[in-house]
């Protein structure tokens, strides 16, 4: 009888430990540059719910009354959304995407509804992201070592006659610049998570759960670092680069097994389905996308680093009606140049030729973009399927880490 007494000490004590017992708060890094940011206005979120496949998604991304959704159970905290460090923190909704006179979103909207879904429990995103920022400079990790010019650059800038001397110095401040500040933010907020997070449990403690890394096109347009880019193997440098950083970021956050999600660079769409005007840079955009996605198929990154082709996500059909817009460019230009023709006539000339370019539905897919090609159109219908695929891939690896 004694023992029975014991033994069923000893479980209402490991019970009364463990029910009831939080788990760590799994914290999520979303890095990158301008994409990462994001540029879809709010005023794109009704072209989401006019296609049967992405309206679910809308139902997610705001209320009944059509207002942007508060996230109770997500926070954010994010820098560089107006190009500089100026914190911006709270709970997840729209507006954490790049700063300007509309309220935008980026990939973190639908990714931490969708985490936080998968999850059933709160979570925190930490969103480091500045436009116009490079992997071989800007990002550079510690491990890849300082950045060295080649000889076709500096015979270039002599050429030129640049001071050569100053150029290096002024790299040398650049290379790594914003590595460091998106470690030192993600250590500044775990720090104190309860100041962004207010019902953070310090006993439970945190996690870093997953990093996203959205980026590229800084990297994919600079001939003078990838010289040989319209060539097999022209981006190879992208590769070893981006390996090095998931490793120093893995160390630096002392997360050696942290799921890394990259998001590989989709403008355009597949780059099978170009058309005629886009041959020119095929070549490039595929070599550019495979090297992105190439440290996925390392084996030492096997089950714990993914690679999301965001060209899958590309509206092919807003992309269209867009170009057919340059046709009322050219008329306004022609118009305008008719000296008979009064102001007056002139518009009413334009709103013909426009109501004939376009049928009634296709004005209103229209109002789908809100930026330019490079930025996904500035489309939420774009964006809010690339955080949804994040967030998927980040819940593939995850369980893939458990098993």
């Amino acid at each position: 009888m004694r023992i029975r007494s014991i033994a069923f000490l000893t479980l209402s004590l490991f019970f009364a430990l463990h029910v009831g017992a939080k788990d760590p708060l799994k914290i999520y890094i979303l890095a990158g540059q301008s994409n990462m940011q994001g540029h879809a206005q709010v005023s794109t979120f009704d072209h989401v719910g006019m296609d049967p496949r992405t309206a679910p998604i809308l139902a997610e991304m705001r209320t009944a009354d059509g207002a942007p959704r508060v996230c109770d159970q997500v926070w954010i905290s994010s820098i560089g959304n107006d190009g500089t460090e100026q914190e911006h923190h709270g709970r997840l909704t729209a507006g954490y995407g790049a700063m300007g006179r509309k309220t935008k979103i980026g990939p973190e909207l639908t990714f931490g509804i969708y985490m936080q879904k998968q999850l059933g429990e709160p979570i925190l995103i930490i969103k480091t992201a500045w436009g116009g920022k490079s992997l071989h400079t800007d990002f550079r990790p510690p491990s890849a070592g300082p950045y060295e010019f080649s000889e076709s650059q500096l015979a270039s800038m002599q050429k030129q006659g640049k001071d050569i001397d100053q150029i290096k110095r002024d790299r040398i401040q650049a290379t790594g610049r914003y590595y460091r500040l998106m470690v030192d933010h993600v250590n500044k907020v775990v720090a104190d998570i309860k100041r962004v997070y207010p019902d953070y449990d310090p006993k439970a403690g945190y996690e870093i759960a997953g990093f996203v890394w959205f980026q590229g096109w800084n990297d994919m347009v600079a001939r003078d670092v990838y010289p040989n880019r319209d060539k097999p193997g022209g981006y190879d440098l992208y590769s070893r680069l981006l390996a090095d950083f998931i490793r120093d970021v893995r160390k630096d956050l002392s997360a050696p097994e942290m799921p890394f999600v990259i998001g590989v660079m989709g403008v355009g769409g597949p780059v099978d389905q170009y058309g005629a005007s886009q041959q020119r840079y095929k070549s490039t955009h595929d070599g550019f996308r495979k090297a992105m996605a190439a440290p996925a198929a390392m084996p030492e990154f096997e089950g714990n680093v993914a690679a999301v082709l965001t060209e899958n996500y590309w509206d092919a059909e807003l992309d269209e009606l867009k170009d057919r817009g340059g046709k009322i460019k050219a008329k306004s230009q022609e118009l305008n140049k008719d000296p008979s023709l009064s102001r007056q006539q002139r518009e009413q000339a334009l709103a013909t030729f426009r109501e004939e370019l376009y049928t009634p539905r296709e004005l209103e897919i229209l109002k789908g973009s809100s930026n330019a090609q490079y930025h996904y159109n500035g489309s939420a219908k774009i964006m809010a399927q690339i955080g949804k695929g994040f967030a998927e891939a980040m819940a593939t690896l995850s369980e893939s880490g458990r098993d």
